[in-house]
Order: structure tokens, then sequence, then C-alpha cells
């Protein structure tokens, strides 16, 4: 199995056109409008990532970092396999290409993700592929304002020292800061965005 593995810290809209269909199809519903990803990588908060099977896009992901320096985390925001590749290990392999990339570019500590809680199939065979990717699930749900779904959070350790030290809250705090700050531009006088998710 060979994917080769893209990473852009710049947009780049011929790459995210091969990109979008992968994106659009995994996350129909509450997915970051593309002003706002282009946003978020223009003002350098976030990292567009790329799985290609020749020339042909297989997997997208887009990540952000959390916390200062000594104690920096990985926001895994968005990953997807295209919809034909899934059940293959190109999910595990593209993590893995992630995962390398977090450790040697930023040395972080954890990945950080959070994953639909209602108690579905589907809900139940993604949070199997994150369990058996080495993440830990954590005991507390999280609902949003914006979004129906509650969601839970899990954190892959990457650092012998890492640890959860409540019941997810303090990953959320993680999470809901690195959405805020995806949608800060965005902001009214009001405080309220005037995006709202896709």
């Amino acid at each position: 199995m060979d994917m080769s593995f893209t990473t852009l810290t710049e947009w780049n809209q011929q790459e995210w056109e091969k990109l979008k269909p992968i994106y659009k199809e995994a996350f129909p519903h509450g997915a970051k409008p593309e002003s706002i990803l282009r946003s978020m990588l223009g003002r350098g908060i976030a990292t567009l990532h790329g799985g290609f099977i020749g020339d042909e896009a297989a997997a997208m992901a887009v990540t952000g970092l959390s916390g200062p320096q000594e104690a920096r985390n990985l926001i895994l925001d968005y990953m997807a396999v295209r919809k034909d590749l899934r059940g293959q290990g190109f999910g595990s392999l593209f993590l893995r290409q992630i995962r390398g990339w977090a450790v040697q570019k930023h040395a972080v500590k954890a990945i950080i993700i959070e994953a639909e809680a209602e108690d579905s199939d589907i809900n139940r065979a993604r949070l199997s592929f994150w369990e058996r990717s080495g993440f830990i699930s954590t005991a507390y749900v999280h609902t949003y304002i914006w979004v129906p779904e509650p969601y839970r959070a899990l954190a892959l350790p990457l650092d012998p020292e890492f640890e959860v030290k409540d019941e997810g809250q303090s990953l959320f705090r993680s999470i809901t800061a690195f959405h805020e700050k995806a949608y800060r531009n965005t902001f009214s006088n009001t405080g309220k965005s005037d995006i709202r998710p896709e």
C-alpha cells in the first residue's frame, strides 16, 4: 500500500479542488465552509493534509495546534478517506502519516479529536477505528449550541507524561478554543457569528 502525504500551510485552490469531494462527502452537515478553512490557513492556525495515490486524492485532514509550546497538542479537526477506499487500511496509514508529521514538526504531546457520541452503528464503527488507533475515549459528552449531535473527546497520547486529569472537559476546552479561533474574524459586534457551519 503506497500513499503519498502532502501538507499545506498556505491555501492552494488547485490542491483543495482535489480534496474537496472527500471533505464534502464525509462531512455533509456541520463542516466549516471553504471560506473559513481558507481563512484558517491564511492566519496560520490550521494545516491541510492530503493523501494521494498517484495523482488521485485518497484522504484529507485539517489540523491545528493547541496549547503552549511546552505542552502542545494537535487538534485533528477533520479526517476522511475517500468512500471507495475505506476499510483497506488507508485511514490507519494516513493517521500514522499525520502523527509522524506532528511529532517531527511540532513535538506534540497528544492528538485530540471529537467524535459523535450518539449510539449508532456508524458512530460505533468510527469510535472503534479511533480506539484501535490508540485513542483513549473520555466520559464527558459535550453539546454545542449550533450542532444537534453530542460529541465526546478522545486523545492519543504521544508523550509518556501526557494525561487527561478529568473526564474530557479539558480536551473540549482546547477543541472549543480552536473552533472559536477559526470563526473569530467572522464575529459581529453582537458576539454572534455571521457564518454558520454548512
